[in-house]
């Protein structure tokens, strides 16, 4: 599939001003002032993170009123009932906060309750309320969850139960009545980093109990391995205050992780550092796949474990549902595509919508993600539950997929989403009217540009400027994420000098040079590109640059993300 290419730029005088500040590669000025970096003061804070720059918690609206009705909780001999949501978010949230509150409270007067996926579906449940009122709690802290649950919580209140919402979604204009909110994307609030996920407001109010009870600030920063998983996994961007707890939350894992954390890199056999890209492809679908394919508690027991034996045992079973996972995804990934290539009219489609009513409900979202890796469009994927059909949609860069199932509601008799994903409930009978208006809704809003993917590159270098000291300079960018994202480069002129091949029948093996400077490197999925290199024409490469380690030599490679003829 083709990509198109688009090249980022910056302001030339604000990257002169910055040179001028920084004394380096204007190259890597340039980079800074596009991510919003234009000071020395800007780049020191960006490039020295410190925990001292972490916000106080008290200026998130009502963490006075959640630290009270905490505080009285524990005074009064209540019960407490800890609850989150079943992704990575929503269970690292409830073990930070269930093992901090069993170190200052009596383990016979907590608990925790992770809702199941398939029989509660995602948030505050009728279920996990009962649980509360059944067991005598008198106290919810809702986790990644709750923002809008105004009839739950009002549920639950008839019940004799107070909420304290933690929370990073996106709130609606009416909120519930709980006795606390702890959300900084409330309109009235004043707390200044908007982008925490789930867990990072749920550490806020840990580090605010921390204070109010006179503890050492080592009970509160034992979680940062726990924090900087859930923002690794939930895709928020990785600015401010997320780029503290991401870079200290690395630093614990990498140096002391917590017994869970351990287990699961024990078991995935990684060796060496562990980077923001190692959460989101080692660990993440691990913990995921507990509430996927089982029970989502199973990932709290993992984290709030503190024998090492009794973790890599749960670690296996995640390890295990994650298998499961990954052959369920790959089998029905399979039985799609087949689908669309016996369908006569795909081709001229705007979207793609597939149903098998035997499909795993816990992996249409990722296979959602695969056929658009495939053929690039907004894509549903539906399956059986039950009664009723239920599916996940996710959706192209650009294109507003919330909006285009919302037009498409008469079919549908629940929805929710955002932007880029969404998921619906409808019945059997509405799944072809709904294939049909979803198609027409896609056709009449895409527009051409948003059906072809799209590379962002930072700036475009020569070969020459690749260099140990240059690339130890981007390297202190990490951890990399949404919003800083690793850096992609584009070199024009480039010619195979006759090593480069194709490996596995599917990547190529590069071997290239720009002048007299010579670079390896690897492009995974671009075999059908590599008559492009054998035809003796300059081309154009876009690539990330890694560092390779081999036999205790190290050397810089790239890795290619594309390739295309140079214009003459």
């Amino acid at each position: 599939m083709e990509k198109r290419w688009t090249i980022l730029e910056a302001n030339p005088a604000a990257v002169a001003s910055l040179q001028k500040d920084l004394g380096i590669s204007s190259t890597i000025c340039k980079l800074l002032v596009q991510r919003g970096i234009s000071s020395f003061a800007a780049a020191k804070s960006f490039f020295r993170p410190n925990l001292t720059a972490l916000h106080d918690p008290w200026l998130m609206k009502d963490m006075d009123k959640a630290v009270a009705r905490i505080m009285a909780a524990l005074q009064n001999r209540e019960k407490i009932l800890v609850f989150g949501d079943y992704d990575v978010d929503g269970t690292t949230a409830v073990a930070c906060m269930y093992q901090f509150l069993l170190q200052i409270y009596e383990s016979d007067r907590l608990d925790y309750y992770i809702p199941h996926r398939y029989k509660e579906g995602y948030g505050v449940s009728r279920q996990g309320i009962d649980f509360a009122h059944e067991s005598g709690a008198t106290l919810i802290i809702a986790l990644d969850c709750g923002i809008k649950s105004v009839d739950l919580v009002a549920y639950a209140a008839s019940l004799g139960i107070d909420f304290i919402i933690c929370d990073h979604h996106q709130p609606d204009a009416i909120l519930p009545a709980a006795t606390a909110i702890l959300n900084p994307k409330q309109p009235d609030c004043a707390y200044p980093y908007k982008e925490l996920c789930g867990c990072g407001v749920g550490f806020k109010l840990i580090t605010a109990l921390c204070r109010d009870l006179q503890q050492p600030d080592e009970f509160f920063l034992t979680y940062l391995d726990l924090v900087a998983t859930a923002i690794a996994a939930d895709i928020v961007p990785l600015t401010g205050e997320n780029r503290i707890l991401a870079y200290f939350g690395l630093k614990k894992i990498n140096e002391h992780p917590s017994p869970g954390i351990k287990a699961l890199l024990e078991l995935a056999g990684h060796t060496g550092t562990m980077l923001m890209g190692n959460l989101v492809f080692v660990i993440a679908p691990k913990v995921n796949a507990a509430g996927r394919m089982d029970d989502a508690r199973l990932a709290v027991q993992l984290f709030v474990e503190k024998d090492p034996a009794k973790s890599i045992s749960i670690a296996s079973q995640l390890h295990s549902h994650n298998d499961d996972r990954k052959e369920a995804d790959l089998q029905i990934t399979e039985e799609a595509l087949a689908m669309i290539t016996e369908t006569a009219d795909f081709v001229g489609r705007r979207s793609t919508v597939v149903y098998q009513p035997h499909w795993h409900k816990g992996v249409v979202g990722i296979v959602a993600s695969r056929l658009i890796d495939r053929y690039y469009r907004p894509t549903v994927v539906l399956t059986r539950s039950g009664d009723v059909v239920t599916g996940s949609a996710r959706s192209v860069s650009g294109f507003n997929l919330y909006e285009a199932v919302h037009a498409c509601r008469e079919f549908l008799i629940g929805y929710g989403g955002h932007f880029a994903a969404a998921g619906m409930t409808l019945l059997p009978d509405a799944v072809e009217g709904f294939t049909a208006k979803f198609e027409s809704v896609v056709a009449a809003t895409i527009v051409p540009e948003q059906m072809t993917p799209e590379i962002i590159i930072d700036s475009e270098i020569s070969f020459q400027e690749i260099k140990q000291p240059f690339f130890n300079i981007v390297k202190q960018m990490e951890p990399f994420g949404p919003e800083n994202s690793k850096p992609v480069w584009l070199s024009r002129g480039v010619k195979n000098n006759g090593w480069s091949k194709i490996v596995k029948e599917q990547h190529i093996k590069f071997s290239v040079s720009q002048g007299n400077i010579l670079f390896s490197g690897i492009g995974f999925g671009l075999a059908g590109k590599f008559p492009l290199l054998t035809a003796g024409t300059p081309v154009d490469l876009v690539y990330t640059i890694e560092e390779n380690e081999w036999n205790g030599q190290k050397h810089l490679q790239l890795r290619v993300l594309d390739v295309r003829p140079t214009e003459s």
